[in-house]
């Protein structure tokens, strides 16, 4: 993956937080993702497909996902339940359908997004491809995205 393609998915992850959360991130230094284990316990998933294909994962600690939920809710949420899940995986298709907007090049659809939870899940990108991992500090804790695409093979007519 070329380190270009991250920064509509950073910009957009900057923009929903700023935006819908009032909440400030501060990027950390971009680096090849080593393993398949994401760095927090709650991962908001969505796949790309169309010219490229790939993963986009919105690895949230606890605590980020809470306040997170808790100011999309407009109320306190103090465990991880089903509106978590859910605030989770909005943010995760916000960040997305934003950066997709950026990569018009690649006609890329953006499937529904999927929560996974707990320590040390695993998730796969697709086998051709070596994800982009960028960390990001907020007031809130910390949070991670992750992003693998590659423009997808195309069928050779005979």
């Amino acid at each position: 993956m070329q380190a270009e393609y991250i920064n509509p998915f950073i910009t957009s992850l900057a923009n929903a937080f700023m935006t819908m959360l009032d909440c400030e991130v501060r990027r950390g230094l971009v680096s090849l993702k080593d393993g398949n284990s994401p760095d927090y316990e709650i991962s908001g998933i969505i796949g790309l497909s169309g010219r490229a294909v790939g993963t986009v994962v919105l690895s949230l600690s606890k605590e980020v996902a809470l306040k997170a939920a808790s100011t999309l809710l407009m109320c306190e949420t103090s465990e991880v339940d089903a509106e978590v899940i859910d605030a989770v995986g909005e943010l995760t298709n916000m960040v997305a359908g934003a950066a997709k907007s950026e990569l018009e090049e690649y006609e890329l659809a953006v499937s529904l997004p999927n929560v996974v939870t707990g320590r040390h899940h695993e998730i796969r990108f697709p086998s051709n491809v070596t994800p982009i991992c960028v960390p990001f500090e907020t007031d809130w804790g910390d949070l991670s995205l992750e992003v693998g695409f590659a423009p997808a093979r195309v069928p050779v007519s005979t």
